[in-house]
């Protein structure tokens, strides 16, 4: 209700009457040329008393700042009014400190206070603006906006030594924040903003924030720009819907959290619009059984060049994008990427060139091939949630390299080595040399084959033993039946079958067996396909072994 006029008697601090300090009684009333309103004075005498001055009507429904009904002139307050009170205004009571806490106003005409230092404590909450509210170059201590409809802000290079909350407010017209200055947090839950003409609904290129950013529940129907944005501590967008269909729905390119992005679900507890001040009736982590709210996207994302100091966190996100879309991490720098959002249905997902130090991933977030790319991506540990075997993770990497490319096989074989998983970072090898195998020419794709089928490639070094002690049983079992006749007579050695073999397929070494004896007719073949094929084993071996020591 609307706080009683202060009468002109004078009166001790706790009822609003004057005390004895010069220029009180011209203060105690605003400027008679200015003809105040009953509601006018009624905000004039609160502000000299530190009290809020309440001109709601006691109707829920009337009282809606987004509702149908229009207020009347009991409510109105002139924001010429209310810039003097705030840029000149009287000094408080004694024992009172001067602040300007208003409820259920409508604030008639635009209220400018470009440029202007405002000292007092400013707290607006369920206000109605007519026009845009103008503080560019402008300082204040805190400014609280709760529940406020505000056809569009403009508070390009805004300065405050602590807060600024807007929690609850509607933007029809967009909001402008370039280069603010916000001494402690930031908040912006439950934001409702529209896009100005040019498209965005948050422009806040620059922006420095020294401690939190919670943008938790917001609701944008545009482009969210934060390039090169400052957040000292952790920025928070659980629970937020954005959506800019055919752009980018956030743009922030070479943002810096100092600690966490949270882009994830959030849990909802208790009533979400009760008198607390949003985040203290939201749950930052939802408990089992607790009904959530996903951060949803509906455009693009660019998050390109960022710096997050703890982690990156996509927890039960959805990104709905065109195919022409992405959800862009390029190049961003991190201790922990948690990408564990639902799968992108179209639209890419870009890690080409980022750093993190630990992976956690389902295999069920990652986006059908074709929609992953990740050229100089580079992880320390995978850290999987769920099931996510080595198969599947070889998916990852296929999905990822339409076009064969050796780097993402080799980062995960580096890792999974990294962690004692020696066989499995061999079978990623040997993935990698198949899937280069499909883009040689056929003499290189047969080459290809046939060290995959004796010693593949060389991660199997057990393969080529094996068929080394076939080619040798098949040929003992062969020439013990059949002995060549000796090259010189009386001066061969002692016939072996076994000992004969094994010197045919063993190149280079003489065992002084193959060159004693001459076998004839078909057997001279034979002996000629196992010293090819001792050859074609030694030398798969031999560039298998190769590897293993650059490897190594």
């Amino acid at each position: 209700m609307v706080h009683p006029a202060v009468p002109g008697s004078r009166g001790g601090p706790g009822d609003g009457g004057e005390c004895a300090h010069p220029g009180a009684a011209h203060d105690a009333e605003p400027p008679a040329e200015l003809e105040p309103t009953a509601a006018e004075r009624s905000m004039w005498q609160a502000f000299r008393n530190g009290t809020v001055c309440d001109l709601r009507a006691g109707d829920q429904e009337q009282d809606d700042t987004a509702g149908p009904y229009p207020w009347g002139p009991e409510r109105a307050v002139r924001a010429r009014l209310v810039a003097l009170l705030l840029l000149d205004g009287p000094p408080g009571l004694p024992g009172r400190v001067a602040a300007l806490k208003l409820r259920g106003a409508l604030v008639t005409g635009a209220l400018d206070l470009s440029g202007g230092t405002v000292e007092p404590y400013v707290e607006l909450r369920d206000c109605r603006f007519e026009h845009e509210v103008l503080l560019p170059e402008c300082r204040f201590t805190t400014l609280r906006m709760t529940g406020c409809l505000i056809p569009r802000l403009e508070a390009a290079r805004l300065t405050t030594e602590g807060d600024l909350h807007l929690p609850r407010c509607t933007v029809p017209g967009g909001m402008r924040l370039t280069d603010a200055h916000i001494g402690t947090d930031l908040l912006l839950n439950q934001l409702t903003v529209h896009p100005d003409r040019r498209g965005r609904s948050i422009a806040a290129d620059g922006l420095s924030v020294a401690q939190d950013l919670q943008a938790e529940m917001l609701e944008s129907r545009g482009e969210i720009s934060l390039r090169g944005a400052q957040v000292g501590v952790s920025f928070s967008m659980r629970g937020s819907r954005l959506s800019n269909p055919y752009g980018r729905a956030l743009n922030a390119p070479q943002l810096t959290v100092a600690r966490s992005l949270y882009l994830t679900s959030i849990g909802l507890s208790g009533m979400l619009f009760g008198g607390a001040t949003p985040p203290y009736s939201i749950s930052a982590t939802p408990a089992q059984g607790t009904r959530v709210q996903r951060f949803e996207c509906e455009g693009g994302i660019r998050l390109d060049d960022g710096r997050f100091g703890d982690a990156a966190d996509f927890y039960q996100a959805r990104f709905v994008m065109e195919p022409d879309q992405e959800l862009s991490l390029r190049r961003i720098q991190t201790p922990e990427l948690r990408f564990l959002g639902e799968r992108p249905r179209a639209g890419r997902v870009v890690l080409s060139g980022a750093k993190v130090g630990n992976l956690v991933d389902r295999s069920t977030s990652w986006p059908a091939p074709g929609g992953l790319a990740m050229a100089g991506f580079t992880y320390e540990a995978l850290i999987p949630r769920g099931n996510f075997p080595l198969p599947k993770r070889l998916e990852w990497v296929a999905a990822a390299t339409p076009e064969y490319a050796p780097g993402p096989y080799e980062q995960l074989a580096h890792v999974l080595r990294a962690c004692g998983e020696d066989a499995e970072a061999r079978e990623v090898l040997l993935a990698k040399h198949r899937r280069r195998r499909e883009t040689l020419p056929p003499a290189g794709k047969l080459w290809g084959y046939l060290q995959d089928l004796t010693v593949a490639y060389g991660y199997r070094p057990g393969q080529a033993a094996l068929w080394m002690a076939v080619l040798w049983a098949v040929g003992t079992l062969l020439f013990a039946q059949n002995r060549p006749s000796p090259l010189k007579e009386g001066e061969e050695p002692h016939w072996d079958a076994a000992l004969y073999v094994l010197d045919l397929l063993l190149p280079v070494i003489d065992l002084g067996q193959a060159g004693a004896w001459r076998p004839g007719g078909g057997y001279q073949w034979a002996a000629a396909a196992m010293i090819i094929l001792g050859w074609i084993l030694a030398t798969t071996v031999a560039a298998g072994a190769s590897r293993v020591l650059r490897r190594n």
